[in-house]
């Protein structure tokens, strides 16, 4: 037995909406043997628009029973049938989660009839309701109302059981299958075609726009995962009703993944990605020079179009390391903003320091540079290879004086003897700090994987 269901809402996610009308129609498989409709009084607002879209206004519902009155009897309906409505995630998200706020548990297999139409009926312009029942000569004069929408799809499914030659609704029933789990609007052959591999994976909008990209080791079990649950929360559904293609890129291991991700964000800036577009680093040491012509360093939030001598994560951590160059090469704390009171310089020239101008211009701007070449000197130029997409190369990712200047993949046989030789296999990428650290961190964890590179080699 089939339950084929549609309920209209509040709104489009159901942990902060409510519904306001459901409809059932039980199905044996041939037609239609019991209906059940009634309002529900959804106690919120009912914003203005849903009331102009679906007729159904706040004295309509005024009178009618809460969810909770009518638990009973919805339950018992659809329980042990199989759950059928069109864009069934939608349907049955916000009926599961009304049921178990009333203390009920709702189990059942789902069908979706906009999945299962694009494939008995591939061709049509549009899968919509509407106009899929439009062009199949299904008629409907209570569109957005929950009866009128249920007895369509009925009808429809009946269409469906009907002309389904090949199997797709017994296919889609069977235990194994995760054939409901998918968005409405994304065709299994994209899940089939997807690899086992470590790569990145791209979600794209109905005009193959991209709006995910995400990073896998096993790149069909983590698309999958997307789809698994019955979050209801307002951005899985919106996140859901956009996926209608899925593309991939192989990568040989897991930290290439990584950052060929963390790339594509920042080229594609998709819409459903947030954690990965605002990660570089915030703080920076700046050098500039004084009215007096004296250099002074300092620590400084990342400006836009300006390169500081060095990137970090916080102002602490600046200044912690401004402080040991000034230890280091002797230079001033109140030239460095790290002294900000007008007591005497606590730096070891005391009184006859550079911010007395006792010392002169030339002699203190030598020890900055000298501050700025030795920190430069401790950034580090290697390369890490790892394995590849193929068994016959190598994945290369190249850090040179503490960034990256760029990754791909290298034959096994290859062996680089200077930088310049080794840049002509890789693609250029303008990394940031979080891609930066990554790299260092994995070669500090794996150092067998990382090939250095001596004063000679990194200048031919």
């Amino acid at each position: 037995m089939y339950a084929i269901v549609d309920i209209e809402t509040t709104g489009g996610h159901a942990s902060a909406n409510g519904i306001t009308e459901i409809a059932i129609c039980i199905h044996d498989g041939r037609e239609v043997v019991k209906r059940y409709q009634t309002l529900v009084n959804p106690g919120k607002h009912i914003p203005v628009y849903i009331q102009a879209l679906t007729g159904i206004s706040e004295d309509m519902v005024q009178d009618a029973p809460t969810f909770k009155e009518v638990a009973y009897d919805i339950f018992n309906l659809l329980q042990g049938h199989i759950f059928v409505a069109h864009n069934v995630n939608f349907d049955h998200s916000f009926v599961k989660y009304h049921l178990a706020a009333a203390g009920y548990d709702l189990q059942c297999n789902k069908l979706c009839t906009v999945r299962l139409s694009r494939k008995i009926i591939p061709g049509m312009t549009s899968y919509s309701l509407g106009k899929l029942c439009h062009q199949l000569g299904i008629g409907n004069d209570a569109r957005h109302r929950a009866a009128g929408d249920a007895n369509a799809t009925a009808e429809l499914f009946t269409l469906l059981l009907n002309s389904d030659t090949h199997g797709h609704i017994p296919d889609a029933l069977k235990q194994r299958s995760k054939e409901q789990t998918l968005p409405p609007n994304l065709h299994r052959k994209f899940i089939e075609k997807l690899p086992a591999t470590p790569g990145v994976y791209y979600f794209h909008d109905s005009k193959g726009k991209v709006v995910y990209v995400g990073k896998a080791i096993n790149i069909k079990k983590r698309v999958n995962s997307h789809f698994a649950g019955n979050n209801s929360g307002q951005q899985r559904q919106d996140f859901m009703r956009h996926i209608h293609q899925v593309s991939y890129q192989e990568c040989g291991t897991e930290l290439m993944a990584l950052l060929t991700e963390a790339v594509e964000i920042k080229r594609l800036w998709p819409k459903f990605n947030r954690s990965q577009k605002n990660l570089d680093f915030n703080f920076g040491i700046y050098t500039y020079e004084d009215q007096r012509g004296y250099l002074r360093m300092a620590v400084d939030k990342r400006r836009k179009y300006s390169t500081p001598s060095h990137t970090c994560s916080s102002l602490l951590e600046g200044r912690n390391l401004l402080t040991r160059l000034i230890e280091q090469y002797e230079l001033c704390p109140k030239l460095c903003f790290i002294q900000n009171n007008n007591d005497t310089c606590v730096s070891t020239a005391g009184e006859r320091c550079a911010c007395t101008g006792h010392e002169s211009v030339e002699v203190y701007n030598e020890k900055v540079e000298r501050a700025i070449s030795g920190l430069e000197q401790t950034l580090p130029t290697f390369a890490l290879r790892d394995e590849g997409r193929k068994d016959d190369e190598h994945s290369c990712i190249l850090i040179e004086k503490g960034r990256l200047y760029g990754m791909g993949y290298i034959s096994h046989y290859f062996e680089a003897n200077t930088l310049s030789q080794l840049k002509n296999y890789l693609t250029p990428y303008a990394g940031n700090d979080y891609m930066h650290n990554m790299i260092i961190s994995h070669a500090e964890r794996y150092p067998w994987k990382r090939l250095s590179f001596d004063a000679v080699m990194a200048e031919q």
